[in-house]
């Protein structure tokens, strides 16, 4: 992505030398950091829903019915476009397993997610990013900016003093971790990720979007997990291209991937016993059955 804005989400272990005084060979100014799970959490959890909703399902709100909301109408709102309360898809001490939303990302009562979300760590130098660990190349700032009136009588006086953390130039991976394996799972989670890249300059999609405002466009994928680590390690080399090995790999990956997504279909079919043509393969001109995106 080339710039988050996500506010307080961005944690950084040095401080930030101001501009008059910026070297790029100073080591205070190659700042490392963390950007924090909880926005990446949402923006992952929100492209799980929609996948759900598209099928004709119905998703786990994030939120408590009895949360002190802005706006009074807005959980009845949400539940009437394709949410269902929180945790209202399992009885209270049943063992049944409710929505694929709600095995994956848990929260509620003793039910942790069986999905693991990790924090990004990021180095703006790249010999010490490590892409298998979940490591990012990015460059942190932080950007100071006087808010000025445009009343033409005050004649540009400045209003107050805004500070924003923001990292750009993002490029790197995000570990992702399962406690259990089901492979509508994967399929979910590769559905999503999908989508969220085909539709990545829609606001709603883009990363920190609709969960948490300070938006990003991210063009994301599932690494191939038949590479080997030399392999995901040359994905992000920008000095070399993919191996007839990797193409190859590419090719057989593509099988399994339809396999993984059918198990999702499987687990969330509705009536009419299938779901549409996987997201990410659909033609923008043809005809959604389950609504618009």
């Amino acid at each position: 992505m080339d710039l988050l804005a996500p506010g307080d989400g961005v944690v950084t272990d040095r401080h930030h030398a101001s501009a008059d005084r910026y070297e790029a060979d100073d080591a205070m100014n190659q700042i490392r950091g963390q950007i924090s799970p909880f926005t990446l959490s949402g923006w992952l959890r929100h492209g799980c829903e929609r996948v759900l909703q598209i099928a004709g399902m119905t998703a786990c709100h994030p939120g408590e019915p009895n949360a002190d909301y802005m706006r009074a109408d807005v959980y009845d709102r949400d539940l009437s476009q394709g949410y269902h309360e929180k945790g209202e898809c399992v009885d209270a001490g049943s063992d049944e397993q409710g929505c694929v939303v709600y095995e994956l990302f848990g929260g509620f009562g003793d039910k942790p997610g069986e999905l693991l979300r990790r924090p990004i760590r990021f180095s703006p130098v790249r010999s010490q990013v490590d892409v298998l660990r979940g490591e990012a190349e990015a460059h942190y700032r932080q950007l100071h900016t006087q808010v000025r009136s445009r009343n033409d009588e005050d004649g540009g006086q400045p209003l107050r003093h805004a500070t924003r953390d923001v990292v750009g130039n993002v490029e790197g991976t995000w570990l992702l971790t399962l406690r259990s394996l089901k492979p509508e799972f994967v399929g979910l989670l590769l559905e999503a990720v999908s989508l969220l890249n085909g539709k990545s300059d829609s606001f709603e999609f883009q990363l920190g979007g609709a969960r948490n405002f300070g938006a990003g466009i991210a063009d994301v994928e599932v690494l191939n997990p038949l590479y080997s680590e030399q392999e995901i390690r040359r994905v992000y080399n920008r000095a070399r291209k993919p191996t007839a090995a990797m193409q190859e790999k590419d090719d057989e990956w593509r099988t399994y991937r339809e396999e993984f997504v059918r198990a999702l279909q499987t687990r969330v079919s509705d009536a009419d016993g299938e779901l549409d043509t996987p997201i990410d393969r659909r033609d923008d001109a043809g005809e959604r059955k389950r609504g618009e995106l």
